[in-house]
């Protein structure tokens, strides 16, 4: 089977929160490949006009959907670690954010909008979509795609039967897509992923996780992948959204890159932070209620440029990532 994504094996990944701006997107289907756009964290409103930015330039992309968390969270060491966090928000102004914890992301408005006015692809992160969303998706005319982060959660996927799947590694930067966030994530290194997932389901694979250069690319191809899918080699791009303060976390030689849970309650891979190493050891799962809580410390870090107290998501090929045009960038990661 297969997934004749574009012409280019390497595809841009969707990096919520800033980075994959329309501009991106753009630039991306330029060099003929594939951008994402990501839906997470974005209204239904703001991810219409930015799949209206985008097709200003090309009608060849694909848009990604949070998949909502349905599973139960221990409230109560959420609450506690909250109260943890305090006296260092207060120490720098800051009111934390309340525990919001039915928030689905506008989840059904979203999936509204795309069989209202349907792109090509859809992918979705942090678990299985319901029946309904993929029969209305595929009605419209788009193709899906299912990221999975094992062999157990591959073989779940197929009962959908995507039309194919997105293969994630510990080395990826920002959140692990595993469907339970209580699990910890396995350390498989991607290649070897990519290869015992085709094994046992047989679906066309999207490999995704540390990818920086070329030869990481002709591994997981060679691996039986059919395409890469980056998102921290595109995080210095001009077009990226990327923030100053992220920006030369990333470009700094010091940095270093760990999966934590600090900021958001989901693992994550960030750079390491004065907040991610006090308060990793206490940080519970609690997805996305402490996301929402620790948002206005966040934002605050980003308008002070203060890199100790914001999410810094990278992958472990930080340290090759260039700047440049995204079109360029892509095309140097074909082997």
């Amino acid at each position: 089977m297969d997934l004749d994504l574009c012409s280019l094996p390497v595809i841009a990944a969707p990096m919520a929160g800033g980075p994959s701006t329309p501009r991106l997107v753009a630039e991306a289907a330029r060099a003929g490949s594939l951008g994402f756009l990501p839906a997470g964290y974005r209204t239904p409103e703001q991810l219409a006009a930015d799949m209206t930015a985008v097709r200003a330039g090309t009608d060849a992309f694909g848009v990604n959907l949070f998949v909502p968390d349905r599973g139960p969270v221990d409230r109560s060491r959420v609450l506690t670690y909250r109260d943890l966090i305090a006296p260092t928000a207060e120490r720098l102004g800051v009111e934390l954010g309340a525990a919001r914890w039915a928030d689905d992301d506008y989840w059904h408005a979203k999936v509204d909008l795309l069989a209202a006015s349907p792109v090509p692809w859809v992918s979705f992160t942090f678990g299985l979509p319901d029946v309904d969303t993929v029969t209305r998706l595929r009605r419209a005319g788009t193709r899906l795609l299912i990221t999975v982060t094992s062999q157990q959660e591959a073989q779940l996927a197929t009962d959908l039967a995507p039309d194919g799947l997105v293969v994630q590694s510990a080395e990826a930067g920002g959140h692990r897509g595993v469907f339970d966030q209580h699990r910890a994530p396995g350390g498989e290194p991607l290649p070897d992923l990519v290869r015992g997932i085709r094994a046992v389901t047989g679906l066309p694979v999207i490999a995704a996780g540390g990818l920086a250069t070329s030869a990481q690319v002709a591994g997981v191809l060679r691996a039986g992948a059919e395409a890469a899918q980056v998102g921290t080699a595109l995080l210095l791009a001009d077009e990226a959204g990327t923030r100053p303060t992220h920006r030369r976390a990333i470009a700094d030689p010091s940095s270093t890159t760990v999966p934590m849970r600090a900021f958001t309650g989901r693992i994550a891979r960030g750079v390491s932070n004065a907040f991610s190493s006090r308060y990793e050891p206490a940080a519970p799962a609690g997805y996305p209620a402490i996301h929402h809580i620790t948002a206005p410390l966040r934002r605050w870090a980003a308008d002070h440029d203060d890199r100790d107290h914001l999410h810094l998501w990278a992958g472990t090929g930080h340290r090759q990532a260039r700047t440049g045009k995204a079109a360029d960038l892509l095309t140097a990661l074909v082997p």
